[in-house]
């Protein structure tokens, strides 16, 4: 379990730990370790030369710790000070001292000559400058300080691309590998200048290849632009008890491949399709059949047992040609879902264990007021895509749904919803906005886009770690939402099966787009690596 934390909530957990016994000492010097063993665990060090950049606070110290450790394992490691140090009252830059480090101060740099050239010479660069307090522009001295090692880095690396590329133009890929980027960037917590709380980035960060953020990610780390300028996150412990009630209070985690493993529903060998449970999609429109036809996918392809399409008569053949492993129950509409559909499939409805709503479902307002007038036979419900839009119309819509409905909204639906301006959604923080609905309206919310959210009644929220273009393509959302209703169909809580579903979908899109690349992918694509993306949890 990874816990997402505010800045005062870190602040918090830091504090209680040291009061348990987890002193500030102890934490720092296994985040410096931890730090050191990222950048060890990614490259060769041995004879490397790494510049770290040395702030006046605990992100400092943990950037001296983290200079001990790799000087250790055999790097040539120099310290730029932004501001001086006293070894009689700090052990650790005593303790760099004491082994004979090159340290040097800016105080004592006054054109940045040594900066600069240090920068030349490293092949890593550590930030270890400012760490997730950041609220304010950088200014003053600091703020030169930062220019010259991002324009410097930026030179170096525009150097070396160009060598590369008419390398390339004479002999090929030299060695048959790929350079990676020359320097590397470590950022110790936070790229100077994130703020950890907002996402907000100063103009003067560098961009991180990895960052090391210690006991949890921030939320900053995760809201754009900042989430950009952090690359790989690594996560280290530094021993802070997750039992304390300042850590187990805070409502949002992250949701890994280990924690998202327990969610998994169990395959017994002898289970049949009645096992895994009939997922119902009332779906598509006369304009509209691909959206039912990738839902049916994304649900067979999680493991539902089988998917039945309740679709309108204009799009019925087409689909069946495409989908011959679903079922039809018989439907007398002609273009649209309408109220005498409702009474048509009393049956199914019945029989299923989940049910979908919206795909493709374009001004079926008359469909959608008739199925809620019998929300209490209803199964397991997931409203999507235009199933949001007709509810938006409907007053008082949430109270009309059964308890727990999943909602599946990108951020326009989000503010049909919600009455809110687009550009409100869109600066709002994510999680506090799906929390809040999701509390307010008593439904679980899936808030889509770049790390998307999962809010549940009770307050808890899981972040789901991908933000990945390849998702962006239309069609992506329909396979979405079949996953979760497949889950939903296969017993999972509500949910469960939209924290799990949001995962498999965001690893199958990473699967496609190793594949494929990041444009270009097809939502089919994307439905049909989901046994993949199950597999890999699962074994």
């Amino acid at each position: 379990m990874i816990k997402v934390f505010t800045v005062a909530e870190m602040i918090a957990a830091e504090k209680a730990a040291d009061a348990a016994g987890v002193s500030y000492a102890a934490m720092m010097e296994t985040a410096g370790r931890c730090v050191a063993e990222a950048v060890v665990e990614r490259l060769h060090i041995a004879g490397k030369h790494i510049l770290i950049l040395v702030g006046p606070g605990n992100n400092g110290g943990d950037g001296l710790v983290a200079g001990r450790f790799l000087a250790q394992a055999g790097a040539e490691v120099v310290l730029y000070l932004y501001t001086p140090r006293d070894a009689h009252v700090d052990d650790n830059f005593h303790q760099v001292q004491q082994m004979g480090l090159s340290i040097v101060g800016m105080v004592e740099d006054i054109d940045f000559q040594f900066l600069r050239d240090a920068v030349v010479q490293t092949d890593i660069v550590l930030d270890a400058l400012l760490g997730t307090g950041v609220t304010r522009p950088i200014s003053g001295r600091l703020a030169e300080l930062l220019r010259v090692v991002k324009d410097e880095i930026g030179v170096k690396q525009k150097k070396e691309a160009e060598y590369a590329r008419s390398r390339l133009t004479i002999v090929g890929n030299v060695n048959g590998r790929n350079t990676p980027p020359h320097p590397l960037i470590f950022a110790v917590d936070c790229p100077s200048g994130l703020n950890c709380d907002s996402g907000q980035l100063d103009p003067l960060a560098i961009p991180a290849d990895h960052t090391v953020t210690f006991a949890g990610p921030k939320r900053g780390h995760f809201r754009f632009p900042g989430a950009a300028a952090c690359g790989e996150l690594i996560v280290a412990d530094i021993n802070i008890p997750t039992d304390l009630p300042n850590v187990a209070a805070v409502q949002v985690e992250l949701a890994t491949a280990a924690a998202m493993q327990k969610l998994l529903p169990p395959r017994p060998p002898n289970g049949h399709k009645g096992t895994f449970g009939t997922t119902l999609i009332a779906a598509g429109s006369q304009h509209y059949f691909g959206a039912p036809l990738l839902a049916a996918k994304g649900a067979y392809r999680v493991g539902t047992g089988l998917a039945a399409l309740a679709l309108p008569q204009a799009i019925l053949t087409t689909v069946a040609g495409q989908m011959p492993e679903a079922t039809y129950p018989p439907i007398s509409a002609v273009n649209i879902l309408d109220a005498e559909s409702v009474s048509e499939l009393r049956t199914a409805i019945a029989r299923a264990k989940s049910l979908l709503v919206g795909p493709g479902l374009d001004a079926a307002a008359e469909f959608m007021q008739a199925l809620l007038a019998i929300r209490d036979v209803l199964p397991p419900l997931l409203v999507d895509a235009d199933g949001l839009n007709l509810l938006a119309a409907l007053p008082d819509w949430p109270t009309r749904l059964p308890p727990h409905t999943i909602l599946t909204p990108h951020p326009g639906e989000m503010a049909r919803l919600t009455g809110m301006s687009m550009a409100a959604v869109n600066m709002a923080d994510r999680i506090e906005l799906a929390s809040e609905k999701a509390q307010e309206w008593g439904h679980v919310v899936l808030l889509k886009g770049a790390y998307s959210v999962v809010a549940n009644v009770d307050g808890r929220c899981h972040l789901l770690p991908f933000a990945n273009p390849a998702l962006a393509v239309g069609g992506s959302g329909d396979v979405l939402s079949g996953i979760i209703a497949g889950l939903l169909a296969q017993g999972l809580q509500p949910y469960a099966a939209a924290v799990l579903g949001g995962f498999l979908h965001g690893a199958a899109g990473q699967l496609t787009a190793a594949k494929v690349g990041s444009s270009g992918v097809l939502a089919g694509e994307i439905a049909e690596n989901i046994p993949q993306a199950q597999r890999a949890l699962r074994y």
